[in-house]
């Protein structure tokens, strides 16, 4: 069973980026390294109306890596994979290669 999740409004489906436990030379990382809280935006809303009608775009595109904040957004379970959605407005930052 296939399903796909469209946001409404202004609001960003991302998948959290887990940080490798462990180096490729097998060095054990601990849990509470200095570590991007980051994801990858799988869909995103069209965007919110202003008063006047006029619709303000979604900030992020689909595919763009983001920093996330340490709390927030809603915890969102298709089949076996778990996503987050948050509003536009509570992402960071893009991050770039």
């Amino acid at each position: 069973m296939a399903k796909r999740l469209v946001p409404t409004l202004n609001r960003v489906l991302v998948e959290k980026i887990l940080q490798p436990s462990k180096t490729v030379s097998g060095i054990l990382l601990p849990e509470k390294s200095a570590q991007l809280n980051s994801g990858r935006v799988i869909a995103v809303g069209p965007g919110a109306r202003d008063r006047a009608g006029n619709l303000i775009p979604v900030s992020v595109k689909e595919g763009d890596n983001v920093l996330l904040p340490d709390f927030g957004g809603t915890q969102v379970k298709l089949g076996e994979k778990e996503f987050l959605l948050y509003r536009d407005e509570d992402i960071m930052a893009t991050l770039h290669d």
